[in-house]
Order: structure tokens, then C-alpha cells, then sequence
């Protein structure tokens, strides 16, 4: 099968510059950046972005493969993670103490199973002292788009497969709800409306 390629558009580039170094300058504790961490917003809305066109022409050619998407997706994200992974686990062997030791081969199980902000968010918040001895702690994004490339192309599917279903109205309606969810948990359970698919799922 050909693989459709989604035209070069230099205002995403533009975009993920923007997201790149509002978290870089956040990070280095930049007092004019400390809403740095909107890059993440960023990325997700680009990933988004590019994901649904991508399934949506596809889709309407008759030429979307699950198996096409998928080995893409691992062929993108897989090789820069692993190599992450690897060169993390020498300096956490020497250098943390049994404790944060556990800690991080927690994080690097739910790495692996595209689940640690699932982990993060059971265990600790993002802004938490610990969190700083946390080396994967920044992969949480990473698996709440692995999450979302789960579940998006069989949710997609299944609204076409629906034919009295409006497939841009039920993902409107889906989108709403992610907001309206965010929007109540922001305060009452922040650490849910930070790390977890349901209340990012609007964003992508």
C-alpha cells in the first residue's frame, strides 16, 4: 500500500519550534517562560492535527491500514525511546539510592507499556520534590499519545462503520466532553487533568 503523505506546511514547524523552546527556557527556570509547559499543549494539538488528517484521507481513499499505521508509528517513536531507556539505566544504577532505583525501573516497565503518566499520576504529582529524581518523568506525554494512537484509529473506524452517525459531529461531541471533564477535575484533581488521556483528548 502507498503510504499518503500529508503536504509540508512550515506554520507546524513554526508551531513546534515555539513548543520546543518554551519548555527549553522553562526548564532552565526562566521567569518570563513559567507557562513553558503550554509546549506540551502545543505538541499535542500539531499531533492531533496531523494524525486525524492523515487517518481521515486515508480513510476516505479506502487505503487506511491498521497494520501500516501502527508499524509507522513504532518505527517513529520506538528507536529514540529505547536509546533514551538505555543510556538512563548506568547512571541510575550508580548514582540513586535503592528507593529512587525501584522507582525508576517502575518507570521504565510503564514506559515500556505506554503507561507512565498512568504511573505518575498514581504515584506522585508533576511538580512533587521526587519528581526531579524522576529521569523518564518527562516520557508521560509520550504515553498519553501512545494511548491516544490506540484508541483513535478503532474509535474513527467505528463511527464510520455507524452510517447515520455524523463522524465530524461525534468527534465534536467527544472533544466537548474531554473539555467539560478537564474543565471540572482542573482543581478538585489536577494531577487527573494533567497526565491522563480523557481530560487531554480535546487538546489532540
Amino acid at each position: 500500500m502507498n503510504s499518503i503523505k500529508i503536504s509540508y506546511n512550515p506554520a507546524i514547524d513554526g508551531l513546534r519550534a515555539i513548543a520546543v523552546l518554551s519548555v527549553i527556557l522553562f526548564h532552565l527556570k526562566i521567569d518570563f517562560f513559567r507557562g513553558g509547559y503550554l509546549g506540551v499543549d502545543i505538541f499535542f494539538v500539531i499531533s492531533g492535527y496531523l494524525i486525524t488528517t492523515m487517518i481521515l484521507v486515508q480513510k476516505s481513499k479506502n487505503q487506511f491500514s491498521y497494520t501500516s499505521f501502527y508499524e509507522r508509528r513504532i518505527r517513529r517513536i520506538i528507536p529514540a525511546l529505547l536509546l533514551v531507556m538505555i543510556c538512563c539505566i548506568p547512571f541510575a544504577y550508580f548514582m540513586m539510592q535503592p528507593d529512587d532505583l525501584e522507582n525508576f525501573g517502575q518507570s521504565l516497565i510503564s514506559t515500556a507499556l505506554m503507561s507512565n503518566n498512568i504511573l505518575l499520576y498514581i504515584t506522585s504529582g508533576y511538580w512533587d520534590l521526587t519528581s526531579s529524581f524522576k529521569p523518564l518523568l518527562h516520557t508521560w506525554s509520550l504515553g498519553v499519545e501512545e494511548q491516544y494512537y490506540l484508541i483513535f484509529p478503532l474509535l474513527v473506524s467505528g463511527l464510520l462503520y455507524i452510517k447515520r452517525v455524523n463522524l465530524l459531529s461525534s468527534l465534536g461531541f467527544l472533544t466537548l466532553l474531554s473539555f467539560i471533564f478537564f474543565m471540572q477535575i482542573q482543581h478538585s484533581n489536577p494531577e487527573a487533568a494533567f497526565y491522563l488521556l480523557p481530560s487531554r483528548f480535546w487538546q489532540i
